[in-house]
């Protein structure tokens, strides 16, 4: 019998590759994204389509009411998204205050109700310069507390907390998976701008893996 799991599914290349991994790796998959005002809102669309095609449960929840505490971020207020490397200083404007710790605690309800007993989420080696709530000693403390926070222990998993983007690239080449059926720029317009930190880091990882982006660049 299959095991029920939540997969917090962005639309992205990492969280896209975390739940093929889970599906071939014989669960039952319930896909949760959700909308917090990002600007690039586009990835839902492109979640949405995904799970449609792989017939696989999902729900898209409007959380953008926590705007109004949550501020300073360019992905979800009126600033200009940085552009370069993705490790630069800068990049950290692209912090939305305490954003894994709230998705993984919704993320963690929705699997006491499906009596589901792990959450999937698709934190890297990449992000750990940048985001305190994607590095290792933030997803052990969250996983200690969601092992106790209901009757019903949760397990957090992060099947790629110490891998790079290239290296979930590898993986997911290796899966087959078409990554035409992801959005990872931080800009919501018609086609990736190729030049803010999530762009770059995406086409490195495709660079590095002599493989060729199919997603298309202004």
């Amino acid at each position: 019998m299959s095991e029920k799991v939540v997969v917090i599914y962005s639309g992205g290349m990492d969280s896209y590759t975390v739940l093929n991994k889970a599906l071939q790796e014989g669960h039952e998959v319930y896909a949760l994204s959700f909308n917090y005002g990002q600007r690039h809102v586009k990835e839902l669309e492109v979640a949405k389509s995904v799970c449609d095609s792989l017939n696989v449960a999902h729900k898209i929840v409007d959380i953008s009411a926590i705007n109004q505490l949550l501020a300073g971020s360019s992905l979800t207020d009126d600033i200009d998204v940085p552009e370069g490397h993705y490790e630069e200083e800068s990049m950290k404007s692209t912090i939305v205050p305490n954003r894994n710790m709230i998705l993984l605690s919704l993320a963690v309800g929705y699997a006491v109700s499906l009596k589901a007993n792990k959450v999937f989420y698709g934190a890297h080696s990449g992000d750990h310069a940048i985001y305190p709530d994607c590095r290792p000693e933030f997803v052990k403390k969250m996983d200690d507390v969601c092992r106790i926070a209901n009757y019903d222990e949760v397990e957090i998993v992060c099947p790629y907390l110490n891998n790079s983007k290239i290296d979930i690239l590898t993986d997911g080449l290796k899966m087959g998976l078409d990554y035409r059926h992801t959005w990872t720029c931080y800009n919501g317009r018609e086609k990736a701008c190729g030049k803010c930190g999530a762009c770059q880091e995406r086409l490195e990882a495709f660079e590095l893996n002599k493989a060729t982006d199919p997603l298309p660049y202004e």
